[in-house]
Parts: structure tokens; sequence; C-alpha cells
């Protein structure tokens, strides 16, 4: 299966590199452990300030496997695997994060990015939110975090059309920070990175604790409200026909499934 996440340390920043380019970075159990794995890692390495986040080949992140969605891992360890432990850990990491959207960012590859400190995207990167789509809905405390961040119309339209969105409208609408040419965007991911590297990791630490301490406990509140969601969702009528969908490799068509 090789090395899902790629790391590499230098200069006090730890570089994670989703690594399933076939599947177009794509999540599954395997990848959100190896993640989680080595988030962990650096949140306890004294020696480390600061993570930047990007993927290999043409996607960033491509979202949920979906054929793991379809048909859900069963572990039988006792311990918690996925996507739980994961957002979990996200959404409180200790140290400034930093994305890198090399490509394509969907689902989890969209919604993650909220959480992380500062959002550099290629040029010819583009983001979509396909959660109406597959019959579920907003996921990761992004139902309070996108209108937090970007205002209730942009994260409306983002949530309920689907759409893709640029580089140049997601700087715009503050869901990112910076765009830059492709061939460029490791370059300055990893210059940013060193120069806040460079500042005392107490103090950034401390730091990164006062601003979520103004947020966390409303995410939280919100992903509990997305969970429950999930539930209701996840297996229903829509969510059976985007799978069959998607495995049948046709469009969807939900125009005749119940509204609730």
């Amino acid at each position: 299966m090789g090395d899902l996440v790629l790391i590499k340390d230098s200069n006090r920043v730890r570089l994670l590199t989703l690594n399933r380019p076939e599947a177009l970075n794509a999540c599954n159990d395997d990848v959100y452990d190896a993640l989680t794995a080595a988030l962990r890692e650096a949140a306890a390495d004294p020696d480390l300030a600061v993570v930047v986040l990007t993927g290999q080949g043409r996607a960033f992140c491509a979202g949920q496997d979906l054929a793991e969605l379809g048909t859900p891992r069963v572990h039988e360890d006792g311990q918690r695997h996925g996507f739980p432990p994961f957002i979990e850990l996200v959404e409180a990491f200790p140290k400034p994060l930093i994305a890198a959207v090399n490509g394509i960012g969907i689902g989890i590859g969209l919604t993650i990015l909220p959480h992380c400190d500062l959002v550099l995207m290629a040029d010819d990167a583009r983001l979509r939110a396909p959660f109406v789509t597959l019959g579920v809905t907003a996921e990761a405390g992004s139902s309070f975090l996108l209108p937090a961040m970007i205002g209730w119309g942009n994260a409306a339209h983002l949530l309920y059309t689907a759409s893709w969105i640029d580089a140049a409208k997601a700087v715009e609408i503050g869901l990112a920070w910076k765009a830059v040419p492709n061939g460029q965007l490791m370059d300055e991911a990893m210059a940013l990175a060193r120069e806040i590297a460079q500042m005392p990791i107490a103090s950034l630490v401390t730091t990164k604790q006062i601003l979520l301490a103004g947020r966390l406990d409303a995410v939280r509140q919100a992903r509990q409200r997305e969970n429950d969601a999930f539930a209701r969702l996840v297996g229903a009528p829509a969510n059976r026909e985007a799978i069959a969908a998607f495995q049948e490799k046709r469009p969807a068509d939900f125009t005749n499934l119940p509204a609730a």
C-alpha cells in the first residue's frame, strides 16, 4: 500500500503530503489514521513549530473515499479510526497549520481549510463542497466556520449548489489567503512556514490557543449537529441513489425521492 502520507521535517517545519494520487488523494480510514498520527507527533514534538499540508499529483484532496462511505470499514481493535479522531485533532491543533492547495479540493479538501491558519492555493486549483449531491450535509464544523469566514451568502452558495470555485474566488471571499502560480506554490508555502517557525514555539502555541478559544466550543457544537444529521442521511434514499450513481458511473436522479 505504501506510505499514504509522506512526512518530511526540516527547519522546525513538518511537511505532510497526501500520497494517494491514483485516487486523487481521497481519504479513507487508513489515510485519516496516518494523518492523525503524523499530526499528533508534530503537536508533541518540541522541535517542530509549523505543519504544512499538501497533496501529491493533481489533487489536494478529493474528499471522502465514496467506496468506503458506501461500505463503512469495520475495525475490531477497539480503537477509534478514521474521520472523527482526525477532525477532533485538527480543530484544536495547537501549532500553526498551513494548507498548500496544489489542485482540486473536494469535501474535506475544502472543509479542512477553515481549520488552517493560512491557506495558499495554486492559481489553477479549484474547490467544491459536494455534500448535497451525495444526499448528506455539511461536515467538519463547516456549518459554523464557513458562514463565519466567508459570509452567509457565499457559504449558502457553496453548500446548496455544490459548484466549483477557483483560487481567485477563494481569495476574494476569504477562504484562502493567497493564490500563487502553481510552480511557485510549495516554495512560497515552505518559505512562509520557515518564517513562522523562527518564532518561539511557546509563543506560537499560546497565540493559537487564544485564537481558538473564541470559536472552539461553537465548532464542536456545530460538528455535533452535523454528526446527528449525517446519521439520519447516510443510508437514506438520496444517499443510496448518490452512491449507486457513483458506482454505476451515471448521473444521480433525485427527482422522485421523498423530501424528508
